[in-house]
């Protein structure tokens, strides 16, 4: 029995420990995958229920040396660590006067160096108490049998401390005058600038790269309820289900709900991504965390929390922000051998430094440079930030991808495939004309009767048209029993009185039209009805296009995107559609095998193809394509089968999905670049004594940071 749970992991301190967590729990049998995402400080593992749970998982993670809480609805966050406790405000202290002693002796004033023995003890308070945290973590890292970059730091800061310490006592041991020839400042200013750059790498990730925190705050903390036939403010967290709640201008929605008096308008468009405010009256729904921005109305409370539409986005932001992306797996790769490789480079250094100059006190300068300058952390949030942000981004415009390997897939498109009915379309598609084929001496009444009694079992915009107008005729609709749905065909029920009646296309029923009728049936959508292997007649159904189809299209050609339109009405529609809207390959009479065909033809011709639809007939082609979207409401297995959702049933919105994609990919690239371009160039500097440990330190800790700053700029990014 496959099930899934999530991890807040607490502890790490760089790629290299989320390797090594994933390789824990990839070794178990029981574990079919893990992947930990070292930017959100997750993990996401997929397990056998019937031979673990995520309690032992937790186990697991914690005997490797890490905290881990399971992400439900009851702890969504574990209490990550205060990076800004007496621990760090202690070190900067301890600091200071060594960066005063430095700052005197690039001005040539060497009597502002304290005095040796000051520097030993504030150097011992820093390595053998404020640095134990380093110290238990490179233990742990090194049982678990893959080095961290706590490693690096711990190895290179106790050798100086132990030089250093060693120097100065053989100094006065040969009774020699004057200072001593050490270099406490550089292992105290090491550990402080890490500890640092840790602090702040840690409130870039926390504050600025995720969205939950943002979209946390959209519900509000108090509510005017009605309690006792009154109104009264009362915290969030005591509105239950059918309790009335009321919001006037300026406060947000704090349920899902149906409106029950008033009016205003709200702006949805932290889920929807549109930017213009919806009308809402007696009767509309209301969405948690949307905001007034004019009118007032009482609404009744629907959902709560994590069953509200924004609960279910911030929890699929957060499974998305915590996967990861194929692409990742370059620096997966590389750290996995990158601290044992280092530690190869410095003893070289070392020993060749030392064999050149004949001077160990450089050489030991030099490796320590080494180790502190080759910190992966950069490598390790390189692509988790960008796609921390991305995706962010991507909330923020009415999409919601399932992972982070769609959102790469979607950068690396280059061909569209786009359904027409409630893609292109409206999907909302109306009646235009009635046919009644004339040996049968049905009218019109009876017509809709047969076919809305068999199509409300249907869930396709052409179905729901036909159902809505027979009502609105006020026409009585009997039972419908035993009905089968014929993807891409049609559907059948028996109906007491008449026998088995089929709706569908032409053909399913039995039915050739005419040649000479109007010219409206040459580009309608045609939905034919028999009675007991007897065409009766026909209804032609017109779909206006959406605003921002033609729009769409126009920007996919200017980014270089093919796009192909595929429908399963005939040719004759879809080419006067694709005609509209500037569509050069559109193919007719499809069936959902039919698409699913031509989706893996492009692919074997070297497309990596996007699909996008909202209908049952659409889910092969979705699952066969690199890339799918589905709009948000439309059939439930297209949603499901997509790898990504639109909130506004828009074209239009795929393109930006598809934009914000490409952006995300090319800022991973750029920081993986970084990364390594930082690496590749810093170590051997360090190596030939460029560098001395404490610039090290200090380049180490910016390296991180200005990775997370490019990861921002994503933030920013103009999509056109």
């Amino acid at each position: 029995m496959q099930q899934k749970a999530r991890f807040q992991i607490g502890g790490m301190t760089c790629q290299a420990c989320a390797s090594r967590i994933e390789k824990v729990l990839n070794k178990k049998d029981f574990v079919e995958a893990a992947s930990v995402n070292f930017a959100s400080e997750e993990a996401q593992v997929v397990f056998d229920g019937s031979r673990t749970n995520a309690a032992a998982l937790a186990e697991i993670i914690a005997k490797a040396g890490f905290e881990a809480v399971e992400k439900t609805d009851a702890a969504a966050t574990m209490p990550s660590e205060n990076h800004t406790g007496w621990r760090l405000w202690l070190l900067l202290a301890v600091n200071v006067p060594f960066l005063i002693g430095m700052a005197g002796m690039m001005a040539g004033r060497h009597d502002w160096m304290m005095p040796v023995m000051w520097q030993f003890a504030l150097a011992s308070v820093v390595q053998l108490w404020l640095a134990v945290p380093f110290y238990k973590s490179a233990w742990a890292s090194i049982k678990g049998g893959l080095a961290n970059m706590d490693v690096l730091v711990t190895v290179g800061t106790a050798a100086i401390y132990l030089y250093s310490t060693y120097m100065m006592f053989a100094h006065r041991a040969m009774g020699h005058d004057g200072m001593a020839h050490v270099y406490f400042e550089a292992g105290v200013m090491v550990v402080g600038f890490v500890s640092l750059g840790k602090f702040l790498e840690h409130r870039a990730k926390k504050s600025s790269l995720n969205s939950l925190g943002l979209l946390l705050k959209l519900t509000p903390r108090q509510v005017n309820m009605e309690r006792g036939g009154r109104w009264q403010s009362l915290p969030l967290n005591q509105v239950q289900i059918g309790d009335l709640i009321r919001a006037s201008h300026g406060e947000r929605i704090a349920a899902d709900g149906i409106v029950e008096s008033g009016s205003g308008w709200a702006d949805e468009s932290h889920l929807t991504g549109e930017s213009q405010p919806e009308a809402k009256t007696a009767g509309s729904k209301v969405l948690a965390g949307a905001m007034i921005t004019d009118g007032s109305i009482v609404y009744r409370a629907r959902q709560l929390g994590s069953q509200t539409l924004l609960g279910d986005m911030m929890a699929a932001l957060s499974e998305a922000q915590g996967s990861k992306a194929p692409i990742a797996r370059v620096a997966d790769k590389a750290a996995a051998v990158f601290v044992p490789a280092v530690v190869g480079i410095a003893a070289l250094t070392f020993v060749s430094t030392w064999l050149v100059k004949g001077v160990w006190d450089v050489a030991l300068m030099n490796a320590v440079a080494v180790l502190v300058i080759a910190c992966p952390c950069a490598l390790g949030l390189a692509t988790p930030a960008a796609i921390m942000v991305g995706m962010g981004k991507a909330v923020r415009h009415g999409i919601w991808f399932k992972d982070a390997a769609a959102m790469e897939a979607a950068a690396r498109v280059n061909a569209v495939v786009l359904d027409k009915t409630g893609t292109l379309t409206e999907g909302k598609p109306e009646v235009a004309a009635v046919y009644l084929r004339p040996s049968e001496h049905t009218d019109e009444n009876e017509l809709y009767r047969l076919a809305a009694a068999v199509e409300q079992n249907a869930a396709h915009p052409l179905a729901r048209a036909i159902v809505q107008t027979a009502l609105a005729r006020g026409i009585a609709l009997p039972e419908a029993r035993n009905v089968q749905t014929e993807a891409g065909a049609g559907v059948k029920a028996d109906i007491g009185g008449i026998g088995e009646v089929k709706v569908g296309k032409p053909a399913y029923c039995g039915l050739a039209l005419p040649e000479n009728l109007d010219s409206v049936w040459q580009i309608a959508s045609i939905v034919a009805v028999s009675a007991n292997g007897r065409a009766l007649g026909a209804f032609a159904l017109a779909d206006r296009l959406k605003a921002d189809s033609k729009q769409a299209i126009g920007r996919l050609k200017a980014h270089g995107i093919e796009v192909y339109m595929m429908s399963g009405d005939n040719q004759g529609v879809a080419g006067y559609i694709a005609a509209q809207l500037g569509i050069d390959r559109a193919f007719g009479n499809m069936s959902p095998r039919d698409k699913a065909a031509e989706v893996q033809k492009l692919k074997a011709a070297g497309k990596t193809v996007a699909m996008a639809g909202d209908g049952i007939n659409d889910a092969p082609a979705l699952a066969a394509a690199d890339v799918s979207f589905a709009m948000k409401g439309g059939a439930d297995v297209a949603e499901h089968t997509a790898s990504a959702t639109l909130m506004q049933h828009s074209v239009d919105q795929m393109v930006d999905a598809l934009l914000i994609s490409r952006a995300t990919l090319k800022n991973i690239k750029q920081n993986l670049f970084f990364a390594f371009f930082y690496n590749t160039l810093g170590i051997p500097l360090a190596a030939l004594g460029f560098l001395s440990p404490v610039i090290a330190g200090a380049a180490m800790a910016l390296s991180s940071i200005s990775v997370l700053g490019n990861a921002l700029r994503l933030k920013r990014v103009k999509i056109e």
